[in-house]
């Protein structure tokens, strides 16, 4: 028995660490890396708090745009296989840098969302959160709350930080993990990187996968090189057989 097959065997607490990878192959474009959309556009002109300020319509449309794509996608083989790991775990928890939901349309029931969701819009005056499809649709948008203020995207800009409350509960999970897969992730993206290199400092075991090289590639025992709609479900099969009570 190989140490990785036995440390996968004894796991009881994983965790999965999600990036834009595994949602690009359900038609969901990348900010960053070849083709993504900050090639196209410049993130201080769509993605900042003061970009909201002095154009917010401009952002409002750009990201009903994006919530669009994001509703009109379906979870993929990825998704669905993080999903079923919950059999084989006591606990798995997914953290995700992606604000589409999908992982939650995939059946995965304990999700941290470090960056938000576009599902949610919130009150930039009095911060009040209210589902992005109840909201009516103005023209010019964005739609405004009882008390006045324009309702924003439930996204973490640029220049803002990550919510407290969930990045320590990512945090905690991963330092008790025994078992940490990235997913699609670039592993340059901070403080959110960061807790690759937290898991590896714990003990845990180190698995990536993704399609190419990242800064994570010198800590993971196991790297698996393809796309996350074929190389999740594979490793869910072996590692289903790995702890299989025959």
């Amino acid at each position: 028995m190989s140490s990785v097959e036995g440390a996968v065997r004894a796991a009881r607490r994983a965790v999965v660490f999600t990036g834009a990878g595994i949602s690009q192959e359900s038609g969901i474009g990348t900010f960053r890396g070849p083709g993504g959309l900050w090639e196209r556009f410049r993130p201080e002109e769509v993605a900042t708090p003061e970009a909201f300020a002095a154009r917010p319509e401009l952002v409002a449309r750009w990201y009903a745009e994006r919530f669009a794509a994001m509703r009109a996608a379906v979870p993929n083989p990825g998704h669905r296989a993080i999903a079923s790991w919950e059999a084989l775990f006591p606990s798995l928890v997914v953290v995700t840098q992606n604000i589409d939901r999908l992982h939650q349309r995939a059946g995965s029931r304990d999700v941290l969302e470090l960056h938000g969701t576009l599902w949610v819009s919130r009150c930039a005056r009095c911060r009040r959160e209210v589902a992005t499809e109840s909201l009516p649709p103005a023209e010019p948008p964005p739609a405004r709350c009882d008390c006045g203020g324009m309702f924003r995207p439930g996204v973490v800009w640029f220049g803002e930080a990550l919510p407290l409350d969930v990045f320590a509960r990512a945090e905690a999970e991963v330092a008790a993990a025994d078992l940490f897969v990235a997913v699609g992730t670039s592993a340059t993206v901070w403080p959110a990187a960061g807790l690759i290199e937290l898991a590896a400092a714990s003990g845990a075991l180190l698995v990536e996968v993704n399609r190419d090289e990242t800064p994570m590639s010198r800590l993971a025992a196991l790297t698996r090189r393809g796309a996350a709609g074929e190389e999740l479900p594979r490793l869910g099969e072996e590692w289903g057989r790995w702890r299989s009570p025959s």
